[in-house]
């Protein structure tokens, strides 16, 4: 089958791309059978909002924070269906097992690195406590995710502080998110390569809900790198046991928002999918990796309201299991594709030490992707 139109007009002019600018969808690379929401980002599902905190100061601070709040309101009080699927557990996210006993998520989500979960905790506290009409909350459950951006960043300096957090969470807006080098993503490496923030989105047709599913990854792992089906980091020499010594160790983050009305056992199953958008990338969920999903609907009315009155019961609608899999499908989907985004967006950096990690040669991927379509 012959390469798409646009695609053959874009490889013959890739001296004149701007890559670090261009998505691989606007670059020709599809992903999936189904559409994109308006922007291809978690914000596509109403309501979603991202906020970043970069930190890049001198030779070896290379850090950050991401905040994925979930509707505009207060959280606290208004809290969401939530669920958090564990991939591989090597990490450490905060806040799991209330989310997993209650089904319930009452505090944004921050994403930031490793030795700063403690500063992320901190940060989500003091924001919430401060919320109008939380005056007499004592207990708050932040969810706080990380990878180890110790090669590029002076982690053990702990740079991050509580009043950074903060400034994540109220810089969050809707619309475009920036990815790559950015938030939690600024000292990451996935593959061998740069790795970062990256997201998309899937909207289903009317005929199956016209639902929209969004994920956004802090991408900092390894494996075989796969683009479109295309084996690139056999091409490149880059992926693991290579030789006796190699490995392939690190981190993901995926976050799914979506506004289906969905409660937490099928939020987990459809977190469940998101690590086999993970593996068609090439990621292995390695012995030392920590990969966590954590999944929530924005569905007005499956809200959980702190305050219920002795006995009331709730009222609200959900989808059955049966429909559920084109659900599953826009997952797998947007995980790919957010963590391909994560590549493409990510620039080459210095960071401690002198150490460098390359940007994803896009050149040349594009050009094996084109040989693949001919």
């Amino acid at each position: 089958m012959k390469a798409p139109l646009l695609l053959s007009i874009l490889i013959l002019s890739l001296s004149s791309i701007s890559f670090s600018q261009s998505r691989p969808r606007d670059l020709g690379i599809s992903i999936g059978i189904l559409p994109t929401g308006k922007l291809n980002t978690i914000t596509d599902v109403s309501g979603v909002q991202v906020g970043h905190f970069t930190k890049i100061e001198g030779d070896a601070i290379r850090t950050g924070v991401t905040a994925i709040i979930p509707h505009p309101g207060n959280l606290f009080q208004d809290k969401v269906p939530a669920a958090i699927f564990v991939g591989n557990g090597f990490g450490k996210l905060a806040g799991v097992t209330q989310v997993q006993e209650l089904g319930n998520l009452e505090s944004p989500i921050i994403l930031t690195n490793t030795l700063s979960v403690a500063a992320g905790i901190e940060g989500v506290v003091r924001y919430s406590l401060a919320q109008p009409g939380n005056e007499r909350v004592q207990s708050v459950n932040a969810v706080v995710g990380e990878t180890n951006d110790g090669y590029l960043n002076d982690i053990r300096g702990m740079h991050i502080s509580p009043q950074e957090v903060i400034e994540a969470i109220e810089a969050a807006k809707s619309g475009m998110v920036e990815e790559g080098n950015v938030g939690a993503g600024t000292g990451t490496v996935c593959f061998g390569w740069k790795g970062g923030i990256g997201t998309s989105s899937r909207k289903l047709p009317e005929s199956l809900g016209g639902y929209t599913v969004g994920v956004l990854v802090q991408t900092n792992f390894g494996g075989n790198l796969q683009i479109a089906g295309v084996p690139v980091g056999e091409k490149l020499g880059k992926y693991p046991f290579k030789d006796a010594l190699e490995k392939s160790d690190g981190s993901c983050m995926i976050v799914i928002a979506t506004d289906a009305p969905v409660l937490e056992r099928n939020l987990e199953r459809m977190a469940q999918r998101a690590m086999m958008g993970l593996a068609k990338t090439g990621g292995i969920a390695s012995n030392g990796s920590g990969d966590y999903v954590v999944a929530f609907s924005t569905a007005e009315g499956l809200r959980i309201p702190y305050t219920i009155a002795p006995q009331e019961l709730l009222n609200g609608e959900f989808l059955p299991n049966d429909d559920m899999t084109s659900l599953f499908l826009g997952v797998i989907e947007a995980t790919e594709e957010a963590i391909i985004n994560s590549l493409f967006a990510a620039e080459t950096m210095t960071g401690r030490d002198g150490n460098k990690v390359e940007a994803l040669p896009k050149e040349k991927v594009l050009e094996w992707i084109k040989a693949s379509k001919d």
